[in-house]
């Protein structure tokens, strides 16, 4: 299925240069990352975001080195790349990261959208716990074949010359750039299309803001990530203290 994993081999410009080239020659591509890695693939995210390429990345949001490193969890990382045009997807939970994870690639093709799907770094990526894995098979019968059809039809080919990455001025540059809001507009039906496909799939159900606990709450916290599950037992053992008390889980973080 022509789909390409790009390693690390030598940088982590590197490795976005190399996803940006294969994508544009028509090859599905996701990379992994985090940290000060992520940060210097940016210019390439531009591009991506700009091309209309459905690259994904797979990122365990870790704090960015600054006076030290620091490799535990912290979301500085993904939010330092809000602004590149890239849909961000949270996963809280190991089992999310699976399921999630397949959703972010289903909406990246569908919409011609690259996405970000992250999760906490360590807290998530490294925790040991049993999951219900999907099979390939089955996801790959979610994947809209047509949609590969029409990304794989417009990748470079010799015997298709184009010419890319001109210079504009800015009033072409600015119909350029305004020319791509349609495809986001369309993203968030089609990640929540998608997220129905896996919850059919799997019973697991998804939304892109997924709402817990009293229907009348008088208080309710906004969370994203791993943060999710703690609060779940927080407001369990609240509401049986008599509180009315909720949690929104942020699923879509962008486009927002």
């Amino acid at each position: 299925d022509q789909v390409m994993l790009v390693r690390q081999l030598q940088s982590e410009a590197g490795a976005a240069a190399a996803v940006h080239g294969a994508l544009a020659a028509g090859s599905l591509t996701s990379t992994f990352t985090a940290s000060q890695g992520l940060l210097l693939m940016i210019p390439n995210m531009y591009k991506m975001a700009g091309e209309l390429l459905p690259a994904v990345f797979h990122v365990t949001a870790r704090s960015v080195a600054g006076h030290a490193l620091s490799i535990f969890g912290d979301h500085q990382d993904v939010m330092a790349v809000r602004q590149t045009g890239f849909g961000m997807l949270a996963a809280s939970s190991v089992q999310e990261v699976m399921d999630l994870g397949l959703v972010a690639h289903l909406a990246a093709i569908e919409a011609s959208v690259p996405f970000l799907h992250f999760f906490d770094g360590f807290r998530t990526s490294h925790e040991i716990q049993k999951i219900e894995l999907i099979d390939y098979e089955d996801m790959a019968r979610l994947v809209d074949r047509e949609a590969v059809a029409r990304f794989r039809a417009r990748g470079t080919n010799p015997e298709r010359p184009e010419l890319r990455g001109t210079a504009q001025n800015p009033d072409i540059y600015f119909q350029g750039r305004e020319a791509a809001n349609p495809y986001y507009l369309k993203v968030p039906g089609i990640v929540e299309e998608n997220m129905q496909k896996v919850s059919d799939l799997t019973g697991r159900s998804y939304r892109l803001f997924d709402y817990v606990g009293d229907p009348d709450a008088e208080n309710v916290v906004v969370s994203m990530g791993s943060s999710c599950e703690t609060f779940d037992e927080i407001i369990d053992y609240l509401r049986g203290q008599g509180e009315k008390v909720g949690q929104v889980k942020v699923r879509l973080f962008r486009p927002f």
